[in-house]
């Protein structure tokens, strides 16, 4: 890991990413004094962050491109192992579920194709188990239809919420292109895209409806990003953290947010750090100390797709050599996750988290009172935001890398 310790003068500056909020709750945790119990709390707070399970209901008519749909979300193409199937004739008979493959309590779920003879809308809800989803995707190719709002007013009325999405409009504008070339603008194009959605929508009694223009194969393109950010604010919070890590890292602004969203528990796991440094046995520090940052490493790792399967996959995408593409990682930690590696780092994180220490300590008084428990926690802090810091950055040097761009 490159040595990142700021300069003394902007050490505030530097650990802005610790809120106010952030900074309450630290005090409420500690400032009882008793670290063990304090701790207990935070542990089970991020294992229920950690194990928050996220099941999407993908459906539309057969050939409309659900299949598709699921394996983009999960960052595979159709022809990958694991991939749900696709096809221009109706491949789902039953709903069946495709678990994220880094992200397992991420669950996208490709159901029967609404309109067909063995699924009439009536009983479609009941037959695909209506309860179990947290959301629904409903997707159509060409136009929306009756079959589309029905289903959409039904969800609705037993209090869930649905998105419309139109799909494969990639293929449109490469039509439009072709029959116009001289008078082609792509704006336009998906103008009345959008709204041909929107009034046969209105015609079949949706109220106000809000049509996503979406394309599998260029994900990152047209109304994916405001599909997101939608989602991001309609889902409860740790459904929403769950769905944020298990997005395609295809754009800086991903990355950029499942930085902020990771940074955002970073004290929690120093404070279980710092609980433990409390008990008085020797070595019990520092062992939790390495599992913890092993443990939350390796998970950096995965999210950002710099683990050897990602880089893989990236690989055949675009077609280069996965070495080329490992020459933009710069993080040692993003080669190598072992506990003999992150010992030896720990032992050599400590100017920088010293010097955190000292800005914490002028923040929380309380950890001015307590040595072993103040250097637990920054030391563990420190190693955390650094890395999460190099790795965020490499991988957005791996994408420009890869697409030979930047993104």
């Amino acid at each position: 890991m490159a040595d990142q310790t700021p300069p003394e003068s902007n050490v505030a500056e530097e650990y802005d990413i610790i809120t106010d909020e952030d900074i309450a709750e630290i005090r409420d945790a500690l400032e009882g004094g008793r670290l063990d119990e304090a701790a207990s709390k935070i542990l089970v707070s991020l294992e229920a962050l950690e194990n928050a399970r996220l099941d999407i209901a993908v459906t539309g008519e057969s050939g409309s491109g659900k299949s598709s749909f699921v394996n983009a979300i999960r960052g595979l193409q159709d022809d990958d192992e694991g991939a749900a199937a696709t096809g221009v004739v109706e491949t789902t008979l039953e709903p069946t579920p495709y678990p994220h493959p880094t992200h397992p309590n991420v669950t996208l779920w490709d159901l029967p194709g609404i309109g067909t003879p063995e699924f009439q809308s009536h009983a479609y809800l009941e037959r695909v188990g209506f309860s179990r989803y947290d959301f629904f995707i409903l997707i159509a190719s060409e136009r929306f239809r009756a079959n589309h709002a029905q289903l959409a007013r039904e969800i609705q009325d037993m209090g869930k919420r649905f998105y419309f999405v139109r799909s494969k409009v990639d293929a449109d504008l490469n039509a439009a292109r072709r029959r116009r070339p001289a008078s082609y603008s792509e704006q336009w194009v998906l103008a009345q895209i959008r709204d041909d959605c929107r009034q046969r929508l209105l015609a079949e009694g949706v109220a106000s409806p809000t049509v996503f223009l979406l394309s599998s194969w260029e994900l990152g393109s047209y109304d994916f990003v405001t599909l997101e950010e939608t989602l991001e604010k309609e889902l409860p919070g740790h459904k929403r953290h769950a769905f944020l890590l298990a997005l395609p890292n295809f754009s800086l602004g991903v990355l950029q947010r499942k930085k902020e969203a990771l940074q955002r528990q970073i004290w929690k796991l120093a404070t279980i750090s710092c609980g433990v440094a409390a008990v008085p046995i020797p070595g019990l520090s520092v062992a939790c100390d390495v599992t913890i940052l092993v443990k939350t490493l390796s998970e950096y790792r995965r999210t950002f797709g710099l683990d050897e399967e990602s880089l893989c996959k990236l690989a055949e995408k675009v077609g280069k050599p996965v070495e080329d593409i490992k020459e933009a990682i710069q993080s040692p930690l993003a080669r190598e996750i072992s506990r003999d590696l992150v010992l030896k780092l720990l032992t050599k994180a400590g100017g920088g988290a010293l010097m955190f220490i000292e800005y914490l300590a002028s923040t929380v008084p309380v950890f001015g009172s307590m040595a072993a428990g103040g250097i637990s926690f920054g030391t563990t802090y420190y190693m955390l935001r650094s890395f999460l810091d190099e790795v965020a950055r490499d991988a957005h040097s791996v994408l420009i890398k890869a697409f030979e761009t930047d993104v």
